[in-house]
């Protein structure tokens, strides 16, 4: 199979309308989508940016999902799902028109904005929804192009149509009026959500969706997506900055057993050399200006209950600096009325 070759979708379409052909035009990048035709005329269209008629008529409630499923699992294999949802009853001719006329122009949008893409014809592929309505390309055509220039003069930022929806965490302004649309909107983003899962979880249209999250943007409600990277161009991953260090880096440091060998000095501490803190200043394990280092000599482990050494139980705790001898006169004296 040879490869897609690039070009207008827009114009690839109406040539093979104005040919009478019956097919699929697949339009490949992001976000792509497929236009299926019949004698030249457009039965249905599909883009993983817009939501299609299962999705909005389960989601809506029209249908309950598993009647949609029933009929995927019947009609799918001879392209009749449309007409076997109508025979049996469950949705009226109008409602269906309507649903599917919606979901093709929703789709079209997609698949036929860019203005060059890499697409191809796939001859005689039929989709499984049936021939429920026929439409002129030359106005799918039309409607797409107005659709983008409307959603322009709301707030001109493409990105916004398919990337992630994620709102501010602050306001702009003091006071913002918002719709029953755009508040339903703002409160399903959890920031993982496109606009197409937005369409399809809430039960709208692809397009009346990106209308008003165009709006929201423009409002300053949205965080802007960033602009796609050229094709071709690797992503870049952008590695945070050291902004300080997180350890004092003048503290000397002992060197272990593979460097040279540095004596360590227990029992009584040494005496001060010219430049040594003094001793309630030093650190527990702290080189002396003579390269040595010093270690506070450790306690040999006590059974419990047991007295300690008479040398240390004959030396009072010295108190803090800070103490208030009054208040611990008072609090001495409480004590002992508790007894």
């Amino acid at each position: 199979m040879k490869p897609p070759k690039s070009a207008a979708p827009g114009r690839l379409l109406t040539q093979v309308a104005g040919e009478r052909r019956t097919g699929a035009l697949i339009v490949g990048g992001p976000p792509g989508g497929t236009v299926y035709l019949v004698d030249g005329q457009v039965t249905y269209a599909e883009s993983a940016a817009a939501p299609g008629v299962g999705e909005l008529l389960t989601a809506s409630g029209r249908l309950a999902p598993r009647t949609w499923q029933a009929a995927l699992d019947a009609g799918t294999s001879r392209a009749t799902v449309g007409q076997l949802l109508l025979d049996q009853g469950h949705i009226t001719q109008g409602e269906l028109e309507l649903c599917v006329l919606g979901a093709t122009y929703d789709a079209a949008y997609f698949a036929l904005s860019p203005a060059a893409a890499p697409v191809d014809f796939l001859e005689d592929a039929t989709h499984w929804l049936g021939p429920v309505v026929r439409v002129d390309p030359a106005a799918i055509t039309r409607e797409s192009r107005r659709r983008a220039r409307l959603l322009d003069e709301i707030f001109p930022y493409p990105q916004i149509d398919t990337a992630v929806v994620i709102p501010v965490t602050r306001p702009p302004r003091e006071r913002i009026t918002l719709t029953a649309a755009q508040w339903e909107l703002l409160v399903h983003s959890d920031g993982q959500r496109t606009p197409a899962d937005l369409a399809q979880l809430l039960g709208r249209a692809g397009y009346a969706t990106i209308q008003e999250l165009r709006r929201l943007a423009a409002a300053g409600l949205l965080e802007l997506p960033a602009p796609r990277e050229p094709a071709g161009q690797p992503d870049l991953v952008r590695l945070p900055r050291m902004r300080g260090t997180a350890v004092d880096i003048q503290r000397p440091v002992v060197p272990g057993t593979d460097g040279p060998t540095v004596p360590i000095v227990t029992g009584a501490r040494p005496g001060l050399a010219s430049g040594d803190p003094p001793p309630q200043q030093r650190r527990p394990d702290s080189a002396t200006a003579n390269g040595t280092a010093y270690r506070a000599p450790r306690l040999a482990r006590r059974k419990p209950g047991a007295k300690l050494p008479k040398e240390m139980a004959a030396e009072p705790a010295p108190a803090p600096p800070s103490t208030d001898e009054v208040l611990l006169k008072r609090i001495r004296t409480a004590l002992k009325a508790l007894r």
